[in-house]
Order: structure tokens, then C-alpha cells, then sequence
């Protein structure tokens, strides 16, 4: 089903701005059909998963509506920047006050053509909203499909030694999925790095006001985890490595081998890829032309099972939900 907010959002962009989409195909009929089969499919497995105890129920209706609504004005403020970047082809533009020395060069983009990228509080605080409007209020169903392979991974510890699980959430952003991994592990010990200092202060904001311990956020790069060998029972990764190019993806993956124990499990979310969907091929190449992801092109045929096998993971099961690639791999030991 369609999004209200989404409805209008599209609507306000095709009206005002159509030559935005001259050079994205549009999808057949068919292609429509199956994107809607899969994301009744993904509610299922997320309904299921919450009725065998995965997870509380609570968390399928957890949605930030306060924010939704506080933040969705200014969605439609920036939408004529995000236009304008557009137009002009301007994927690197930030505003004076943005501090950019100490990031990586190819952080510094304007992803998804937001205002100032990842750097400001203005993009923390538009973020989670624009994300479930990008894929029709399923971003939260996506991003719970990492917990069922990781609490399955972690074995009997979650009953016998909950105090004793250290889980890392690379790249926890506004700390979403940092919300739900303490939901189902209330008694875990929870890490979450970023290299966004306001990604950070929205995640210290939401994660704050739940009950249980607060978990530790650390501003870093993914590419140099500062935690010791050895150190994570279990590991989260989502919604990054599209947006890696090559070198850095593999570098993570090598890094977060490393901080893994042996016998620890690392589940990485991501966008679908080419070598699984064919069919869906039109949509991943319109995606790019949507939306700034200057890495996207070559993320869609990179192999991360390879990626995981190089760096000395044991890939256990690759998943399919909606629109999202799911690896599941083991430290051996």
C-alpha cells in the first residue's frame, strides 16, 4: 500500500520538477507487482518472527511518528535544494559551517542529494523519514530482518550469559537498529560507530530514552574500529556498503573479522544485487539516476561473499527480504 506521505511527495516532484525524470525508465506492470508480492512477503516474516518471540511485538509499531511529523516540513523545505543539486549536478556541495577535514573523500557526498550529506543535524534529523519514504514505510521491517540470523548466531548465550554479549552496530546512524537490538537483548552490552557527529547526537537522543543500559557510540571510521581483536560476539552492518566504494568495503569487512570472536556471527543489510535479481535490473540502474549513490553501479555485481570468504568469514545463508541482500557469516573457532 501506498504511503500519504509518499503519495504527495512523488506528486510535488513530478509537478514541479518533471525533467528530474527524463532519463528514468519507468517500470512495467509486472516488475510493480512482484516489488508489492515481496514486501507482503517481508511482513510476514517480520509478524512471524515477533510471534515466536525473535523479537517483542512492540517493534512492529514503533514507528518515530513524533519526528514524522515535526521533521516532515522540512522534507518538503528541501526539496527544491535537492532539485536544484540535481539540475546542476552538484554531489559535493556543503554549507561553510561543515567541518569536512578528518573524513574520508568518498564520505564527502551529498548521498541521496540531501542537504550537507551525512553532516549536519539538519540530515540526522531528516533521515529516517526520508529512508521510509524511499521504500513505502518497510525501511524498520528491513532493517529487523539482521536480528532472527544474529540471535540464532550468538547460540546459547542469550539465555545462559546475556551479561556477558558484546554486540557492534557499524554505522549505527540515528541508531535505529541499535533500538531494536536492545529490545531483543536487553541485558547485552551495545557499541554503535559512525563518522557522523550528528548521526551520533540523534542516535544518543533516541537510544536515551529507552530503558536499559545506554550503548557506547563512538565517533569512527568503519576502516579502523577502535576495539580490540576478538572482542564482539555478534556484529550489525546496515545500509552501508552500497555506499563504499570497493577498497573500503573490503577493508570493513576485514576490520569487523578482526574485532569478531571466534565462533561470533556478522550480519550485513543491504540493497538487492544483479547476480540475484535480474529482473529487477531496470530498477537498480534508476536508482543511481534518483538518487546521488555514486558507488550503487559497482556495489550491484560486487561479490561480498567473496569479500567476507577473503577476510576469513564462513558465509552460513544469504537472505532476500523486499529490497534488501542479507549475508550471514561466521568467525570460525
Amino acid at each position: 500500500m501506498r504511503s500519504p506521505i509518499k503519495t504527495l511527495s512523488s506528486r510535488v516532484s513530478t509537478t514541479f520538477v518533471p525533467t528530474l525524470y527524463q532519463d528514468v525508465a519507468p517500470l512495467s506492470e509486472e516488475i510493480i507487482g512482484k516489488i508489492r508480492d515481496r514486501l507482503e512477503q517481508l511482513y510476514e516474516a517480520d509478524w512471524q518472527d515477533a510471534r515466536q518471540g525473535v523479537y517483542p511485538e512492540s517493534l512492529l509499531f514503533d514507528n518515530p511518528w513524533e519526528d514524522f511529523f515535526r521533521y516532515y516540513p522540512g522534507v518538503l523545505v528541501d526539496m527544491p535544494l535537492i532539485w536544484q543539486r540535481i539540475l546542476q549536478k552538484q554531489y559535493q556541495q556543503f554549507d561553510e559551517p561543515i567541518v569536512r577535514e578528518s573524513y574520508p573523500k568518498y564520505y564527502l557526498q551529498n548521498f541521496h542529494f540531501q542537504t550537507n550529506g551525512y553532516l549536519s543535524d539538519q540530515s540526522a534529523n531528516l533521515y529516517d523519514l526520508q529512508v521510509e519514504l524511499l521504500f513505502n514505510g518497510a525501511a524498520d521491517a528491513m532493517r529487523r530482518r539482521v536480528l532472527a540470523p544474529l540471535k540464532q548466531g550468538l547460540g546459547q548465550a542469550v539465555n545462559a550469559a546475556p551479561h556477558s554479549l558484546r554486540i557492534l552496530d557499524v554505522a549505527c546512524g540515528t541508531g535505529r537498529t541499535l533500538k531494536m537490538l536492545r529490545a531483543m537483548l536487553p541485558q547485552a552490552a551495545l557499541f554503535g560507530t559512525d563518522l557522523s557527529p550528528a548521526y551520533l547526537r540523534k542516535a544518543n537522543q533516541l537510544l536515551s530514552k529507552i530503558s536499559g543500559e545506554l550503548p557506547q557510540l563512538t565517533r569512527a571510521n568503519a576502516e579502523e574500529l577502535p576495539y580490540a581483536d576478538h572482542y564482539f560476539d555478534g556484529i550489525t552492518c546496515v545500509f552501508l556498503f552500497h555506499e563504499l566504494p570497493p577498497p573500503a568495503r573490503q577493508a570493513i569487512i576485514d576490520q569487523c573479522y578482526r574485532v569478531t570472536r571466534p565462533g561470533g556471527t556478522f550480519v550485513i543489510c543491504d540493497s538487492i544485487q544483479k547476480l540475484d535479481h535480474p529482473e529487477f535490473a531496470e530498477m537498480m540502474d534508476n536508482f543511481p539516476a534518483l538518487f546521488h549513490e555514486p558507488y550503487y553501479k559497482n556495489y550491484v555485481t560486487d561479490d561480498l561473499s567473496a569479500r567476507l570468504q577473503a577476510a576469513g568469514y564462513e558465509v552460513r545463508e544469504i537472505q532476500h527480504h523486499f529490497m534488501s541482500k542479507y549475508w550471514i557469516a561466521r568467525k570460525s573457532g
